[in-house]
C-alpha cells in the first residue's frame, strides 16, 4: 500500500498539520509497512526537512517568488497555498502519476471538492483531515478532532453520502506516546508549580514574549516555567534575552514531542491549535489564546463545556490580561475537578482508531 500526503507547514500555516500527519504516517509504516510520501510547498517556515528525518520521502513543490493574493470568492484560506488551486493541482498531478497512490491524504484549508475531483484519477481512495466545516470534498473518509457543541450538523451537505465522518477529540491523531502517558497522569493539584508556555509553531504575534513579561510582573520565582518555540521564530533572539537571568524558566526548542513537559507542568497557555488534544489527553488545564479564526469557535466551545480557560482572541488580549488570568489560576480551587473533565475527554487512542477506519475502507476497495 502506498500512500501520499499534501500538507503544509509554514511561518503562518505553523505546524501542526505536519506533526499530525507524521503521526499518522507513521502509525501507518508501522503497522502496515505502507510506503507514505509527503507533497509539500516549500514555503518560508516548511518542515521538509524534519520529515525527512523521520525517515519519510519528501517531493518539493516550489515556492512562488511572489506572494499569491487570491480573490475575494476563494476560500478563506486560500492564501496558505501560495499560488491558486489549479496551480497547485498541475503541480502535484505529475507527482501522483509517479507515485501511483493507493491513498491520497490530504489536510490543507486551501483545498477542496474542485482539486481533489481535479485529481480523482491519480487516487483510489481519499481521505480528508479538516477543522472548518467551511466548504465540500468528495472524500471517502473525513478525519475532524475538534470538539464543538453542534457536532451532529457538521460538514451537512458537504460530503458524498458515502464518506465516513470521524469526529472529536476521541479521534485526535497523537502519537502513541500519549495514550501511554495517558494512564499514568494524574489530575492536577493546588499548588500550581510549573507552567509550560507553547504557543504553536508560529507564533507570530509573540504572544510568547507577553506571557513572560505578564510573569515577570507577577514575581512568582516558586513557579518553574517550560517555554517552547521553534527554531525560525523571528522572536527566539529576543526571548533568549528576555529569560537570560531567569532561573526558574527553560527554553526548549523543536522537540520531538511535548508530552514529557505537559506531563509535568500543572497549568499551561498557549494557542488553540492541535496541542489543545495532547493538553486534554494528559489532563492538562490550560489557558487558551486563539490565534487564528478558525480557532475561535473551537475555543468557545472548550470553554463553555469547562475544558479551557479562553481568555480571547491575539488581537483582544494583552499583557495586562494575560497578567490576570494567570494569577486567576494560578490559584484557583477549580484545578483538580477540571484537570478531570480533560482526561475525561481524550484517551489518546484516536490513531489507531483512524488507521482502522482507513484500512478497512481500503481492503473494501481492492476485495
Amino acid at each position: 500500500m502506498k500512500v501520499a500526503f499534501r500538507v503544509d507547514a509554514s511561518q503562518n500555516i505553523g505546524t501542526g498539520h505536519i506533526v499530525r500527519c507524521l503521526t499518522l504516517a507513521e502509525g501507518l509504516h508501522e503497522k502496515y509497512g505502507t510506503e507514505c510520501v509527503f507533497i509539500c510547498r516549500k514555503h518560508p517556515g516548511h518542515l521538509n526537512n524534519k520529515i525527512q528525518k523521520e525517515g519519510f520521502n519528501v517531493i518539493a513543490l516550489p515556492e512562488n517568488s511572489k506572494q499569491y493574493q487570491p480573490n475575494p470568492e476563494d476560500l478563506a484560506h486560500a492564501s496558505w497555498l501560495g499560488c491558486d488551486w489549479q496551480t497547485d493541482a498541475a503541480q502535484v498531478r505529475p507527482v501522483l502519476e509517479k507515485i501511483k497512490p493507493d491513498c491520497l491524504i490530504v489536510d490543507h484549508y486551501a483545498l477542496d471538492f474542485r482539486w481533489e475531483n481535479e485529481l480523482r484519477l491519480c487516487y483510489s481512495t481519499l481521505m480528508v483531515i479538516d477543522d472548518l466545516d467551511d466548504r465540500k470534498h468528495i472524500c471517502d473518509l473525513l478525519l475532524d478532532q475538534n470538539l464543538l457543541v453542534e457536532k451532529s450538523k457538521r460538514y451537512e451537505g458537504k460530503l458524498p453520502e458515502h464518506c465516513i465522518k470521524l469526529i472529536g477529540p476521541s479521534n485526535a491523531l497523537l502519537q502513541p506516546l500519549y495514550g501511554k502517558l495517558h494512564q499514568k497522569a494524574k489530575p492536577r493539584q493546588l499548588p500550581v508549580k510549573r507552567l509550560l508556555i507553547f504557543f504553536g509553531g508560529a507564533d507570530n504575534d509573540n504572544l510568547t514574549g507577553k506571557t513572560l513579561t505578564a510573569l515577570q510582573n507577577l514575581e512568582c520565582p516558586d513557579i518553574s516555567v517550560d517555554v517552547v518555540m521553534s527554531k525560525s521564530s523571528s522572536f527566539l533572539k529576543i526571548i533568549q534575552d528576555q529569560i537570560k537571568f531567569q532561573e526558574n524558566v527553560h527554553l526548549y526548542c523543536d522537540l520531538p514531542s511535548l508530552a514529557p513537559l505537559i506531563l509535568k507542568a500543572d497549568l499551561a497557555i498557549g494557542a488553540g491549535g492541535s496541542t489543545t488534544w495532547e493538553r486534554l489527553c494528559l489532563g492538562l488545564p490550560s489557558i487558551v489564546i486563539s490565534t487564528s479564526e478558525n480557532q475561535r469557535p473551537v475555543a468557545s466551545d472548550l470553554h463553555k463545556l469547562g475544558l479551557v480557560q479562553w481568555i480571547g482572541h491575539v488581537d483582544e488580549v494583552n499583557i495586562e490580561k494575560i497578567e490576570f488570568e494567570l494569577e486567576q489560576n494560578f490559584s484557583t480551587q477549580n484545578l483538580h475537578k477540571w484537570s478531570k473533565r480533560c482526561l475525561k475527554e481524550c484517551s489518546g487512542g484516536g490513531t489507531a482508531i483512524v488507521l482502522e477506519k482507513l484500512i478497512s475502507i481500503y481492503e473494501k476497495r481492492n476485495t
